[in-house]
């Protein structure tokens, strides 16, 4: 499919969405859709969801709907899901761990090369295959082994720099769990900031609404 220009962010936001929602339907054997079922089950309108898919050229056929295996065929390649990105995940406490045991890299477009922490208890460790360097050695397997992106899950105060020396290294995009926002947009790297809080604060607004009611 041919992306138009200037699709918007909210459209490509919400790609992802439609992805894990037609490929569960795939596995299921679903072999067919509407965009008004579609947007049932995503809490949206079908104009909504067909003007998204026009921003690509369009996936449906008039009277027929969408086959499901072209759908998640056509936004695999628009999502990069297929072209063997790579990552390195840098900080190895908590939520780095938590992100290597349980979060699926290779299914969301990645593959994860390996870790970087400066614990010398983690350091030389492996986790679900994924072994743990000294952090003294980022810049050059950096240089050597050219990762498309970098996840931060370090302490907000070193983000910014640590950042920026990713990107002089030819990091081309950063997913972001600091607490820091970054924004490196005058650089052409791309920033996914990712703020917990922002989520939960979301849904007490909700919530709070509903006790008003």
């Amino acid at each position: 499919m041919e992306k138009k220009q200037n699709v918007s962010r909210a459209v490509i936001q919400r790609l992802p969405r439609y992805y894990r929602h037609l490929s569960s339907l795939r596995a299921k054997g679903e072999t067919r859709i509407s965009s008004r079922k579609l947007a049932e089950m995503l809490g949206l309108t079908a104009s909504q969801i067909r003007q998204d898919f026009n921003c690509f050229g369009g996936f449906g056929q008039q009277g027929y709907g969408y086959s499901i295996e072209k759908l998640c065929e056509g936004l695999e390649d628009i999502l990069g899901l297929k072209r063997a990105h790579t990552a390195v995940l840098i900080g190895v406490g908590n939520l780095g761990r938590a992100l290597i045991k349980n979060f699926s890299f290779e299914s969301n477009g990645f593959k994860l090369l390996c870790a970087f922490d400066s614990d010398r208890m983690v350091i030389g460790s492996g986790m679900n295959g994924v072994t743990v360097r000294d952090v003294s050695e980022l810049y050059a397997y950096v240089d050597q082994h050219k990762p498309d992106i970098a996840v931060l899950t370090v302490p907000h105060a070193i983000a910014p720099a640590l950042a920026r020396k990713l990107v002089e290294h030819g990091v081309r995009g950063l997913w972001n769990f600091t607490g820091e926002d970054l924004h490196l947009e005058n650089l052409g790297v791309p920033v996914e900031n990712v703020h917990f809080s922002d989520n939960l604060m979301t849904l007490c607004y909700q919530v709070n609404q509903t006790e008003e009611k």
